[in-house]
């Protein structure tokens, strides 16, 4: 029994229209003899009559009731069945009861039976089939509500029968008399039907009833025209009696059409109103500054000038463009500048209203205004502003300049008119030099003093000289001393012996001297100590001029016996140890897995810190990932709810890494990044997790990690270092895309190379320099983290960054090609990855080598193809990169002379201003996969996919440029008008649209 079978039977399922019968056979309508055939003959008789509407009709009679055993048949024509699984049959006949005949035998019945025979042809006989139950069915003995008597009327029965299932052609019906004495008026034969319906806007097709009384037959249903489904599927139930049950499933009207005729239809929304969505709502008038002119409509076209956001919805009213700022105020001081306005006086009926301020250098002399460089300073931005007012720095002196600030709201990309703005022009005065860093001492005597300091962070103009200031301490100001110095170094000579001064230094350009460095003590040393620090010395002058001759001798010596063995077509064991000839004196790394109690080498370079000293605050990653995930989330308020030790949990590898704070006894609180080890280790993984600590504690350099401690005797073990507030650099840089300029990417980069300068020298092999194991604090200072950790890294199938090879794992895409394929390791093989970290920074943290496979970028590496220069890479930069990448490692540059390079850099921006402005070299097809070819494109979608700048698109569309031909003339001004606002999305379209130019006058002909 069916689960719908059920419902019905329970009464859920209640019908919804009733029933259709249709016709098979009706002896009513018979206008000749119906001619059926009986046996024996002397049973049925057929007899001419009139019905109560004394229309003629054919009846058959029988009244043998006198004679014994009668058993006298009756079988009709075939009737087709018409596919149809159950047939009715209505009986109308009269009996005459047994009692009113006299004299008859018991034999006297009142009732007969009806039969019926399946057949797939007209094949009936006189003979065939047999005249008995089977081969004929029983229906059923057909019994009269009500018989007659000779001194009454006939009263007419009238009976319905049903069977099925029916599975031939057609049917014969067949009626039994076993000795009653009645007349069969009429017989018809019919079937049920559920006939055509709409329900829920959904239209269910005529459908026959099932096989058994109780069947429920399903009707697939189909939405009526513009309609939706809402849910599936569409069906109702035919029921045994023809009746529809409640429908399964729906449809409503869609977007531009409304319910009508009783629910029955969908009819269009008349023009001047619309319907957003598919529903059973009614269409509405458009909204505000909007309208259609046509039926059927979804959304209302905005009026000329108004537009919709792409937020916005179908149903919210058009808006537009906002009018220019007004009542701007300008406040120059020297080469800074605050500007100050008030809101439009329209807003475009939008409540998103932004700021852009645009600056410009003008010319006068040319008439002309340049948009500013990367130099100048607008702070808080200079785009997207919620504020009205805004401060500039660093511009140039005596410059005139020119200051657009541009009104733009949700809609302002829309329009193809630029945003409306208010200008104000300024004149920048000359400003005099920022003040002198801290002043160091280099050296010092008895009468004399060696002084250093670096130029000031704004000389605001070329620097002529440097006073430097002195008085001795006790004496004050008034009776100071004054030098001059060409360099940002000087000697002070004819000082007291013994005597503390106090010293200042400034910078003086064509606008005068700026301020004083902060005052420094420094002191002089005493005649008698100079005496003896001489004496003291000369000792250890002349046993270094000896030693450096040994070390002489030593170096000749292993050459030669190297040369030797080099003739000889083999590599000499000294080799090797000549690598780590180490000079005396010099500090040199050690490595922590040569003890044999690794507890000795925590102990002797790691800090033990008490664990009521640290507090953790917030989990902020897992494992091994250091402080990559670090963030600015990480920034909460000082009095943190602090999370007790016995609380704390550990996952990932080797434990969680939280923010948290450290207070050492007599020092200030400091926040830190506490890496945990997680509960259940084993000693081998103890062992790994205080590796780092112990490699990390032999380093004190600024641009290295600083350790702050451990915490070993407690649970869980704990290793503390520096907090750093931007996290890993590469996240930080697809973070903050095309925000920086030059020189700071450059300052990045060579505090990477310093930090890296000294693992070098303390030969310390990295082997895992990338991007992602560089931290920047909040001041961009960035360090060299993750020693050590990556060659415990488990096997994971997801990170393709660590690629399993000669029985470790290896970052494929930094490390160089002798370390691939030989495991070569040195401070060369770190130069070649610096490179890499070099691309990833130029780049703003773009995955080197891209989408290609690691096994890909061996081979391209193999075949000395190189990475690209990234967008509006300088070309000195890139050059650099290429040094770090020669194939022969002896080749490559030292990190000191990378680092002396970058200071050259540093020193003479002009060189960082050379950009490369064609693709050439053996990288060509690495090249291909940076500059795609317009030319293989069929819209400038499809341009935008490729240069994954796919969100703006409609932008692009909206405002016209629907053509290569339009995009190739793209200025800067053009992508801020439609909307591309992000300086570093703005350089790569930029970029790739002087690609286009470049392919465009390639392939364009030669015209005469």
């Amino acid at each position: 029994m069916t689960m719908d079978y059920l419902l019905f039977l329970c009464g859920f399922l209640l019908p919804l229209s009733s029933a259709v019968e249709e016709t098979l056979m009706d002896t009513k309508w018979a206008m000749t003899e119906l001619a059926w055939t009986s046996h024996p003959e002397t049973g049925w008789e057929e007899v001419s009559g009139y019905d109560d509407a004394m229309n003629p009709i054919r009846t058959y009679q029988v009244c043998n009731v006198r004679e014994l055993n009668q058993n006298n048949w009756l079988r009709s024509d075939f009737i087709p069945r018409k596919d149809v699984l159950r047939v009715y049959v209505e009986m109308k006949f009269t009996v005459r009861d047994c009692n009113s005949i006299p004299n008859i035998p018991g034999s006297c019945k009142e009732t007969f039976n009806l039969f019926y025979y399946e057949s797939d042809s007209d094949s009936a006989t006189a003979t065939s089939p047999f005249w008995m139950e089977n081969p004929y069915v029983k229906v059923d003995t057909i019994a009269p509500d009500e018989s007659f008597s000779m001194l009454e009327s006939g009263r007419v029965n009238t009976k319905i029968r049903s069977f099925g299932p029916l599975s031939k052609a057609g049917f014969y019906l067949a009626f039994q008399d076993l000795g009653a004495c009645m007349s069969l008026i009429s017989v018809r034969a019919f079937y049920k039907k559920c006939s055509t319906t709409i329900a829920n806007f959904a239209v269910f097709p005529e459908t026959a009833t099932g096989a058994e009384a109780t069947s429920l037959v399903i009707a697939p249903g189909t939405c009526v025209p513009n309609a939706l489904e809402v849910s599936v599927p569409l069906k109702l139930y035919c029921n045994g009696d023809g009746e529809w049950m409640v429908p399964v499933g729906s449809c409503t009207c869609m977007a531009g059409f409304e319910p009508a005729v009783k629910e029955t239809q969908c009819q269009a929304c008349s023009p001047g109103t619309f319907k957003s969505k598919q529903g059973e709502g009614l269409c509405s008038p458009c909204p505000p500054n909007s309208r259609t002119s046509s039926g059927a409509a979804s959304i209302c076209s905005c009026r000329t000038g108004y537009y919709r956001a792409d937020s916005d919805s179908p149903d919210s009213g058009c808006t537009t463009v906002p009018s220019a700022p007004r009542n701007v105020i300008s406040s120059v001081n020297e080469t800074s500048l605050i500007l100050e306005w008030s809101e439009p006086r329209d807003q475009g009926g939008r409540e998103d209203l932004l700021y852009n301020v645009i600056c410009k250098k003008c010319l006068p002399e040319r008439g002309t205004c340049t948009r500013c460089d990367d130099n100048v300073d607008i702070s808080p931005r200079h785009l997207g502003l919620t504020e009205r007012h805004v401060t500039i720095r660093n511009l140039q002196a005596h410059t005139q300049y020119s200051f657009e600030i541009q009104a733009v709201n949700g809609v302002a990309s829309k329009s193809p008119y630029a945003p409306q703005f208010a200008s104000v022009n300024i004149t920048t005065n000359q400003a005099a030099p920022s003040a002198v860093p801290t002043v160091h001492l280099t050296g010092a005597s008895a009468n004399t003093m060696t002084l250093s300091w670096l130029p000031p962070e704004k000389p605001n103009g070329i620097i002529l000289d440097y006073e430097i200031k002195y008085h001795e301490k006790d004496q004050g100001e008034a009776i100071a001393h004054t030098m001059t110095a060409q360099h940002s170094y000087a000697r002070i000579d004819g000082l007291k012996p013994g005597t503390p001064y106090v010293v200042q230094v400034r910078a003086r350009t064509v606008a005068g001297y700026g301020r004083y460095s902060s005052p420094t003590d420094f002191g002089t040393n005493h005649q008698a100590d100079a005496d003896k620090a001489l004496q003291e010395q000369l000792p250890l002058i002349v046993g270094s001029l000896t030693a450096g001759l040994v070390f002489i001798i030593v170096v000749v010596v292993i050459a030669i016996v190297c040369l030797r063995k080099q003739r000889n077509g083999s590599e000499s064991e000294y080799t090797e140890k000549l690598q780590q000839y180490i000079t005396p004196g010099m500090k040199v790394y050690i490595d922590p897995f040569t003890y044999e109690d690794p507890n000795e080498a925590i102990r002797e370079f790691a800090k033990e810190i008490d664990v009521s000293c640290v507090k953790i605050e917030e989990v902020i990653g897992a494992g091994n990932q250091h402080q990559k995930l670090l963030s600015n989330r990480g920034k909460t308020a000082r009095h943190t709810q602090a999370i007790p030790l016995e609380d704390f949990t550990s996952s990932g590898e080797f434990g969680e890494v939280c923010r948290g704070r450290l207070k050492l006894p007599g020092r200030r609180e400091i926040i830190v990044a506490i890496k945990t080890l997680k509960a259940g280790y084993t000693e081998r993984q103890r062992r790994d997790f205080l590796s780092e600590a112990s490699i990390m504690g032999q380093f004190d350099h600024p641009n290295i990690i600083r350790l702050e401690g451990v915490v070993t005797k407690s649970r869980p073990v704990m290793i503390v270092t520096e907090f750093m507030e931007n996290g890993a650099l590469d996240s930080f840089l697809r973070l903050n895309d095309g925000q920086f300029t030059v020189i700071q990417l450059v300052g990045m980069l060579r505090g990477i190379a310093a930090g890296m300068k000294y693992l070098s020298d303390m030969n310390y092999v990295h082997r895992d320099l990338a991007a992602r194991n560089i931290l920047v604090n909040s001041n961009l200072v960035c360090k060299v983290s993750d020693f050590g950790l990556s060659r415990f890294l488990e096997d994971d199938p997801t990170d393709p960054t660590y690629t399993s090879s000669l029985g470790g794992k290896i970052p494929i895409r930094w490390t160089a090609p002798e370390a691939i394929a030989y495991r070569k390791f040195t401070s060369a093989s770190d130069v070649w990855s610096y490179g890499i970290v070099m691309w990833e920074v130029m780049s703003y943290g773009e995955r080197p080598y891209w989408d290609m496979s690691n096994q890909d970028v061996i081979n391209a590496v193999e075949q000395d193809y190189r990475l690209p220069p990234p967008m509006d890479c300088p070309t000195a930069l890139h050059q650099l990169m290429l040094d770090c990448w020669v194939k022969e490692r002896n080749l490559r540059p030292k990190f000191s002379q990378i680092v002396n390079t970058l200071d050259k850099l540093i020193r003479n921006a002009a060189s960082l201003k050379v950009v490369t402005s064609t693709h050439s070299g053996a990288s060509q097809p690495l090249l291909d996969r940076c500059v795609p070819d317009y030319t293989t494109f069929t819209t400038v979608g499809d341009w935008l996919d490729a240069i994954k700048m796919s969100r703006y698109r409609d932008n692009f569309l909206n405002a016209g440029f629907a053509s290569f031909d339009l995009v190739a003339q793209m200025t800067a001004e053009d992508l801020l008008r439609i909307g591309v606002t992000l300086a570093g999305h703005q350089k790569k379209i930029l970029g790739s649209i002087q690609d286009m130019r470049l392919q465009m006058n390639q392939t364009l002909p030669v015209q005469v």
